[in-house]
């Protein structure tokens, strides 16, 4: 559909990530003139090196777990000799082939999301976009900044995303010492992949290489996978990961990781020495906001250098916005994308919803998956709000026990005195598309009473949340609703 620019509002992005694509499609909506810059491709590199990739390598992870608990079913695969002999045969993974499909899998997204821009009428600039003041973009183009563009706008979009952290004693070399956006070059299984940082990503590719038949070790400073998570799904996670053959090194600190003749050695802090095939590092990112005009255009940021923003995703400057993994909100392609079209909705002048952060759905792609949304346990127990838990074990549903599903449970946090739910954690196969119906409810304030009166399939997986709330029934003593 093509859009008349005649008088329009200029809005100009940086970024075609998440959070940039989604402002590039709202503003064209709303008919303003929208230029896109992006060097890495549309998409950015949450399609194209990080988000879609890594799912798509995890979900190869899940189908051979699949595969290999099938007997527990009473699945059986069997091959025969020459002989016409039964033999068990084995799971095979052709790393090569599967990052051939996964990166193939990211381009096309990316080609789709192009496509999508075009036709709402975006113009799409491919170079590096770097503020010139809070009025403009200047775009290198060319190679080593020979040819340049400059785009006037009223509005700018910052949304360049962040980088993998590296440390000065273990720098990536792209072979054997790896970055999360470095994994898709491996033609075999690592024989022995050592994960170090134990947080979301390096719990994730420690749960999918183990899944498909690597031997690893996680290695975590702190004191649980996944800190700063509810400790009973990290436990269950913790319980799941040992059962599988990982070594899990808990407050263990990574002092210096060198390449071998073959391999790798990571030292730690306290003397220990593991020796490994290939080493993943995974501590963390850091924003892609050096030397792109921020300061010099009076944006604020922050001592690690992300772009500070309000509920409406707007920066200390008036016209200036800033969406996803650059922000001070949280790094999720879901969070950028909302942002983005809520940055353009305020600046365009349509109708805002100002971003709440506890009412982020959250998902962990391990094995099983762990979701999250609004207030935690730990809230309660810290004093921040009052509120009453009840955890319901997934393993006493009877979909659960006809799939085989033994670890996991749904815990479902509701406001003392009103019933309302604020919160839930879901620790299971499909968590994330389970954890919608508690982020309806926490979105709409619904009570645990009110939730209960809900039908649920039977057999379902969904039941567990409703056998929660019904079993929740007497905590909701008032009709008052709370902020």
């Amino acid at each position: 559909m093509s859009t008349s620019f005649d008088n329009a509002q200029r809005v100009a992005i940086i970024g075609g990530g998440p959070g940039g694509y989604e402002a590039a499609l709202a503003a064209a909506q709303l008919g303003a003139e929208v230029t896109l810059v992006e060097r890495a491709g549309v998409g950015g590199s949450a399609v194209i090196t990080d988000v879609v990739p890594s799912k798509s390598l995890i979900a190869t992870a899940d189908a051979a777990v699949a595969i290999a608990g099938a007997s527990d079913l009473g699945v059986q695969l069997f091959a025969r000799d020459a002989k016409g002999t039964p033999l068990t045969p084995e799971i095979a993974i052709n790393l090569a082939a599967v990052n051939k499909r996964l990166l193939a899998l990211a381009r096309q997204q990316s080609d789709d999301m192009r496509s999508s821009l075009v036709e709402a009428g975006v113009r799409i600039i491919s170079g590096h976009g770097r503020l010139d003041g809070p009025g403009a973009v200047v775009v290198s183009t060319g190679p080593q900044g020979t040819a340049f563009d400059r785009v006037e706008a009223d509005t700018l979009v910052v949304s360049v995303g962040a980088s993998p952290r590296q440390l000065p004693h273990a720098k990536p070399d792209g072979e054997r010492i790896l970055t999360w956006t470095q994994l898709y070059d491996m033609a075999t299984l690592p024989e022995h992949l050592i994960v170090v940082g134990s947080g979301v990503t390096g719990a994730e590719f420690a749960s999918a290489y183990m899944n498909l038949g690597a031997k690893v070790t996680l290695v975590s400073s702190r004191d649980q996978v996944l800190p700063g998570e509810d400790p009973d799904a990290a436990a269950v996670l913790e319980k799941v990961f040992r059962r599988g053959g990982m070594t899990l090194l808990a407050k263990a600190r990574a002092d210096r990781v060198e390449r071998t003749d073959d391999g790798v050695r990571v030292l730690l802090a306290d003397g220990r020495e593991i020796v490994g095939s290939h080493c993943l590092m995974a501590v963390g990112s850091i924003p892609n906001t050096h030397d792109i005009g921020l300061a010099e255009a009076g944006v604020e940021l922050t001592d690690s250098g992300h772009i500070r923003v309000n509920r409406v995703s707007r920066t200390s400057v008036p016209n200036i916005y800033a969406a996803g993994d650059c922000t001070t909100l949280m790094p999720l392609a879901s969070v950028a994308s909302m942002q983005g079209r809520t940055a353009v909705f305020h600046a365009l002048g349509d109708v805002v919803i100002p971003l709440e952060s506890r009412r982020i759905t959250a998902n962990i792609f391990t094995a099983p998956e762990i979701a999250t949304i609004g207030w935690q346990e730990k809230d309660i127990a810290a004093g921040l709000i009052n509120g009453v838990v009840h955890k319901l074990p997934l393993a006493a549903n009877a979909r659960a026990k006809m799939m085989g599903i033994k670890d996991g449970f749904v815990k479902v946090i509701a406001r003392e005195g009103s019933g309302t739910v604020i919160g839930g954690v879901i620790v299971g196969p499909r968590a994330s598309d389970l954890i919608y119906p508690l982020a309806i409810a926490v979105e709409r304030r619904l009570t645990v009473d009110q939730m209960s009166r809900v039908f649920a399939v039977f057999p379902s997986l969904t039941g567990s949340i409703q056998d929660a709330v019904r079993a929740m029934h007497g905590v909701e003593r008032s009709s008052g609703d709370e902020n």
